[in-house]
């Protein structure tokens, strides 16, 4: 495709929105880059955007990564193998594949999503030669995902120069979070230097607040709730007046609660051990904290929960990997219930959440005094609401999606261009 568009990317124009609201047949495509995968969508620019078109990339790096299609709501439409060595190789295939489906020049920017603004981005910016020298200045902050996403935002600038690029920071929704529940207890020279919790999942977490307004009682996204992003990646956040006051993640994404390969919050302790008596030197021990650990670190066979659950009743290692899971859960559950003074409504969302009711009555059960009380065959059905009734707090299943509040807030800035 021959892209003849002649501004700058990063730069405005009539073409990339001027002073208008998007015009109809504007789209936007939203661009998620995970370690070893790419999810991406092409959006209609409305309000709220109008998903056309999902994908993925999947197991990048491997023989046999995969890139797949969906239109709209309906079945997987298109599947193949392709070579890609890295996230940069699989541009070309994924242009080609958006070239089948849609006329390129309708789209009107790329939104990304970025997993770490630091303490300069609170909202979203427009990708320029000053965002990514800062986004290189954080790349230390988080070295499991900034290669990938730095990497994709400069191979759309060599193949697309014209096309806008937007990018939307995970770390944003938490900078409500107040000071003493950012301090990390370091000498204060690092606090000053920008080491400090930050917290991540925001994109998602943006995006469930938004549903509970929209379904919810009325009030109740401005009471006390809790969130449970639950999936690869897990974390939970607190939210009051509709506002984030404390969650889980840290000054990096493997803080917190125990996940498929991350191990959640560990004594650092274990480092100092692992370096006197293994050599284990701090590139080695990131891998395995990140990599190595979890749940596939515990259960010595999977990340996947799925798996874990089949393996459970017959592999001891499997049935305390859960166990440890939903145990870590329950106990963030109560320290972020005890940060809101309260809790209203908890949201259980991301694959795990959505997906797994026998985790969710596990990550549940006890809390009664909390007013935590499931309802059975609502929580096994996945019901919208699987609390019990009469039960003090509601708890719900929301389905997230942080591809469309990606395309969200590049609508809102085309519009505001």
């Amino acid at each position: 495709m021959s892209d003849k568009r002649s501004m700058a990317a990063g730069q405005a124009s009539p073409a990339s929105g001027g002073d208008r609201t998007p015009a109809d047949g504007d789209r936007v495509l939203t661009i998620n880059a995970g370690s070893s995968s790419i999810k991406f969508s092409l959006f209609r620019a409305d309000r709220p955007p109008a998903r056309l078109l999902a994908g993925r990339i999947e197991r990048i790096g491997l023989p046999d990564t995969a890139i797949s299609v969906t239109r709209g709501s309906g079945p997987e439409v298109a599947r193949r193998t392709i070579q890609a060595a890295d996230h940069a190789a699989c541009l070309e295939p994924l242009i080609r594949l958006l070239e089948q489906e849609v006329d390129f020049a309708a789209v009107k920017a790329v939104g990304h999503r970025v997993v770490h603004g630091g303490m300069r981005y609170d909202r979203p910016q427009r990708l320029s030669p000053e965002v990514l020298a800062e986004m290189r200045r954080l790349g230390p902050y988080n070295p499991g995902h900034f290669p990938a996403q730095i990497g994709l935002i400069e191979a759309f600038s060599r193949r697309l120069p014209s096309l806008p690029q937007v990018a939307c920071f995970d770390t944003a929704f938490h900078r409500t979070v107040p000071r003493v529940a950012q301090l990390l207890p370091l000498p204060r020279r690092y606090d000053a230097a920008g080491v400090r919790r930050y917290g991540f999942h925001g994109l998602s977490y943006a995006f469930l607040m938004r549903e509970l307004a929209r379904i919810g009682r009325p009030g109740e996204a401005e009471g006390r709730v809790i969130l449970a992003h639950l999936g690869n990646g897990s974390s939970m956040a607190a939210v009051r007046g509709g506002r984030s006051i404390d969650t889980t993640m840290g000054f990096t994404p493997t803080a917190g609660l125990m996940m498929s390969t991350r191990t959640g919050d560990l004594d650092p302790g274990v480092f100092a051990y692992l370096a006197r008596t293994e050599g284990m030197t701090a590139d080695r021990f990131q891998h395995m904290i990140n990599a190595e650990s979890g749940l596939l670190g515990v259960s010595e066979t999977s990340s996947d929960m799925r798996d874990l659950l089949a393996r459970e009743p017959h592999d001891v290692r499997a049935a305390e990997a859960v166990a440890l899971y939903c145990y870590d859960a329950r106990k963030w559950l109560g320290a972020l219930a005890a940060a809101l003074e309260g809790l209203d409504t908890l949201v259980f969302s991301g694959g795990i959440g959505e997906n797994a009711p026998e985790i969710r009555a596990r990550i549940c059960a006890g809390l009664g005094f909390l007013g935590i009380a499931l309802d059975e065959p609502r929580n096994t059905a996945g019901a919208p609401v699987i609390s019990a009734d009469g039960a003090a707090v509601t708890v719900r299943v929301i389905p997230t999606d942080e591809e469309a509040e990606i395309a969200r807030l590049v609508c809102d800035m085309l519009q505001e261009a």
